[in-house]
């Protein structure tokens, strides 16, 4: 399990200065930090992955509070299109592993479009709470035929990081990303919050606003539990360590 922020490693640097060799990539944010707490596997894989990005405001608040220490927000939709601009100019490959057909085609054109030479492939696993074996080598067959420079996941958290986590060293690729939503806003079936709202720090508020039946437990709730793991920390460290 997950107790302490300063049991994770945040990336606090430019997405220009990751590595092209292979790589794990992962995002942090108030909703994946809480599951973290109690799903053993996913807290494995955010502390072992290469580089986890402080995805979302709360986070990078939260370790300027605990740690004095200053980071920049980074989303998956940044690493997303920094990677898609990188592959464009050496002429590179993607695989977007995720997400349901029509989504997915709707990315290729979307791609071909804004990243001509960019070569992209894709697969649709089915829609199921947990893969067997047939279906994990199934997805590992069509990414490893296609050996991408990028690999693109898109399941959701907490299911994206643990699968990647847990069949990374199998898989013949470069930087596999875990993005999430970032299919959706990209393929154009889901709108991302105004760049302003961004800038401000409520991209959170768009979406609750957008869909506050399917989000209102993650956000309301949710973050609120964040502010308590946040402060629990906060006096663990300021009180009774130093005492």
């Amino acid at each position: 399990m997950l107790h302490h922020f300063s049991e994770l490693s945040l990336f606090n640097d430019q997405l220009i200065s990751l590595s092209e060799s292979k790589m794990l990539i992962n995002t942090l944010n108030a909703h994946s930090f809480n599951i973290a707490q109690t799903d053993e596997d996913y807290a494995k894989s955010l502390i072992s992955c290469d580089v986890l990005l402080p995805d979302g405001i709360s986070v990078v608040y939260a370790m300027r509070l605990l740690y004095g220490k200053q980071f920049e927000k980074i989303a998956g939709a940044d690493l997303f299109f920094y990677e898609m601009n990188r592959l464009n100019k050496i002429r590179g490959k993607c695989f977007f592993l995720g997400s349901n057909v029509e989504t997915l085609k709707r990315i290729s054109i979307q791609a071909k479009k804004h990243y001509p030479h960019v070569k992209v492939a894709s697969y649709s696993p089915p829609y199921k709470a947990e893969f067997n074996n047939w279906d994990n080598q199934q997805m590992l067959t069509e990414i490893n035929t296609y050996k991408p420079d990028v690999l693109f996941i898109g399941m959701t958290a907490p299911k994206q990081e643990k699968w990647a986590y847990k069949h990374f060293q199998k898989l013949e690729v470069g930087h596999v990303c875990n993005i999430g939503a970032v299919f959706d806003f990209f393929a154009g079936t889901v709108s991302r919050s105004p760049q302003w709202m961004i800038r401000a720090g409520f991209e959170w508020l768009y979406r609750l606003l957008r869909e506050p039946r399917r989000m209102w437990r993650r956000y309301i709730i949710g973050n609120t539990k964040f502010v308590y793991y946040v402060f629990k920390e906060f006096v663990y460290y300021n009180f009774y360590q130093s005492s």
